[in-house]
C-alpha cells in the first residue's frame, strides 16, 4: 500500500482557520501542476461509553476514535489511543454498536475536499466539519507517494517533497503552515511496511490537536 503523511494547518498565533485559506491552498495544489481528479472524505467518530450503573469504569476504553477511510469502504478502523491500539473491522460493525448501545458518538467530523494527482504524488486537500454542519473546524491534507510501501524508506522523499510544498506555499503568505506530526507506530505494533491502520493512528493523532488548537482558540477568546 503506498505510503502516506497526513498534514494539518496550524494557524499562526491570534488567527483562526478559514475558508479562504483552504481555498488558497487548493488553488497552490494546482499552480505545482497538481490534476485535480475528484472528490475525497474520510469520516471520524469521537466514541464514549454509555455506562450502566452496575458496570466498572475500568473494564471500558474511557474513549476511542472510529474512523471510516475512503480507500478501505468495506473496513472500520477503532484506534484507542491510551492502549496504543488500532483495530480494523468489517464497516458492518458501526450498526452492530449502535444496537448494543455501549457506546455513543460524542462528537463525528467528515473530513472531504478533493484529490489531485502530481506525478507519483497524490494530494488531497479537505476541510474538517462536523456531520450536519459548515463550521470549519481545520484543514487537512493528505501527501501520498505511490511507488513505495515502506515508511523508511519513503522518509527522504517525502520529507524532500514536503519542503517543496511549503516553499510554494510559503509565496502566499497565509496566517499558518501545515505540520507533520509522525506517531510512533512501533508503540502500536504496526510494522515498517504501510498500511490503512497507519493512516488511522495519524488521523487520531491529528484529531489531538485539533482540539488542542480549538482549546487554545477559545482561551485566547476568553482572555
Amino acid at each position: 500500500m503506498p505510503i502516506k503523511w497526513v498534514l494539518h494547518w496550524q494557524p499562526n498565533a491570534g488567527t483562526t482557520v478559514n475558508s479562504q485559506i483552504l481555498t488558497e491552498v487548493s488553488q497552490c495544489v494546482e499552480t505545482i501542476n497538481g490534476v485535480k481528479e475528484g472528490r475525497w472524505k474520510a469520516t471520524l467518530s469521537f466514541y464514549k461509553p454509555m455506562l450502566r450503573e452496575q458496570a466498572n469504569p475500568m473494564e471500558f476504553p474511557r474513549d476511542f476514535l472510529g474512523i471510516s477511510l475512503p480507500e478501505q469502504p468495506n473496513k472500520y478502523y477503532f484506534v484507542i489511543r491510551g492502549q496504543r491500539l488500532v483495530v480494523e473491522a468489517e464497516s458492518t460493525i458501526q450498526s452492530i454498536m449502535e444496537k448494543l448501545q455501549s457506546y455513543k458518538t460524542r462528537v463525528a467530523l467528515n473530513f472531504e475536499g478533493f484529490q489531485y494527482q502530481l506525478g507519483d504524488f497524490q494530494l488531497r486537500v479537505g476541510k474538517v466539519v462536523p456531520i450536519h454542519s459548515e463550521n470549519l473546524r481545520g484543514i487537512v491534507m493528505e501527501m501520498e507517494y505511490l511507488p513505495i510501501s515502506s515508511w523508511e524508506r519513503s522518509h527522504k522523499i517525502m520529507a524532500e517533497f514536503f519542503d517543496l510544498w511549503q516553499e510554494a506555499l510559503s509565496k502566499r503568505s497565509l496566517p499558518g503552515h501545515f505540520v507533520h506530526i509522525e506517531p510512533n507506530f512501533s508503540e502500536f505494533g504496526l510494522s515498517d511496511q504501510y498500511s490503512s491502520q497507519h493512516t488511522a493512528a495519524q488521523y487520531a493523532s491529528i484529531m489531538a490537536q485539533l482540539i488542542a488548537t480549538v482549546q487554545s482558540a477559545q482561551a485566547m477568546r476568553n482572555n
